[in-house]
């Protein structure tokens, strides 16, 4: 029976977070203070003291997630992951925890990567929808007909559990798409408040941005294998393990299939490290025999 360790992505966050480990833990704090230096900003004063607004802007939402993520982690005794995975920003801390990255390089990558995404939502206007109630192919086969039928962008991008699934694209493709997959059964079609089209072909700027920082960073030999969203299966090879991070970018988070294959590759006990405990619902409504808990 394998043990499985699973991080948050965006979404996660809430004002405080971290403030109690900082005011409590010697590690903690130089943790943060190491943060601080590296994104040129104290973003302990913002998680600390930031309200929900400051928090939503993505280049502080993706540092404040990781960092709170690798803290928690850190804090677990003789911490021995089994298998691991992320939730979009997620496979970051992922990739600290099996040692594929070091704290400080995968910092600098979520830095890279959050502001590369807010400048690709800058440059178009696009947004996110979730779809509740209504089979993935069925979501599929709408999306792709919108597509086929405006020329809009408009694709399945996060897989979170069977009759939840988001898509994402430009604001108009997102509005017709809604309304497709209500007619179509859907019990709810709801646009949500976020900065752009993450997992979209709209992010295709900030994919070349990422793969030129991911290109001269580090990667060492993984201690556990890591199942990424973009092919929802365990990888171990340091380069594969590259590609899908740039891929991710424009790629959908297929977390659905990442947790049934580490099911199927003998996972049993699911922890998840990190704010919230969106993971473990989304664990258990993909399987609900498992055990899951958390660790924040």
């Amino acid at each position: 029976m394998k043990h499985a360790f699973v991080f948050p992505g965006q979404g996660s966050q809430f004002p405080g977070m971290g403030k109690e480990q900082y005011e409590n833990s010697a590690f903690a704090k130089k943790l943060f203070e190491q943060a601080n230096e590296i994104l040129g900003f104290r973003i302990s004063d913002i998680m600390f003291n930031g309200t929900e607004e400051d928090l939503k802007q993505t280049n502080v939402t993706q540092p404040a997630v990781f960092l709170h993520s690798v803290m928690a982690y850190k804090s677990i005794e003789n911490a021995r992951p089994d298998m691991v995975a992320g939730h979009s920003l997620g496979e970051f801390s992922a990739l600290v925890a099996n040692g594929t990255l070091s704290f400080e390089d995968a910092l600098e990558l979520v830095s890279i990567r959050a502001r590369a995404m807010q400048k690709a939502c800058e440059m178009q206007p696009s947004t996110m929808a979730a779809v509740l109630a209504l089979a993935d192919e069925k979501v599929e086969e709408v999306c792709a007909l919108v597509a086929q039928e405006t020329g809009e962008v408009v694709v399945p991008a996060n897989y979170n559990c069977p009759g939840q699934l988001v898509i994402s694209g430009s604001v108009k493709g997102i509005e017709i798409a809604c309304e497709r997959m209500k007619a179509a059964g859907a019990k709810r079609a709801l646009v949500l408040p976020v900065g752009g089209a993450f997992h979209s072909p709209l992010m295709a700027p900030a994919r070349e941005e990422l793969k030129t920082a991911i290109e001269k960073t580090n990667f060492h030999q993984p201690t556990a294998h890591v199942y990424q969203n973009v092919v929802a299966r365990a990888v171990h090879d340091r380069e594969e393990i590259k590609q899908n991070l740039i891929d991710q970018l424009t790629g959908a988070v297929r977390w659905t299939q990442s947790v049934s294959a580490m099911i199927t590759d003998g996972a049993s006990r699911f922890t998840e490290v990190g704010p919230g405990k969106v993971l473990q619902g989304l664990v258990l409504k993909i399987d609900k025999t498992k055990q899951v808990d958390g660790v924040s």
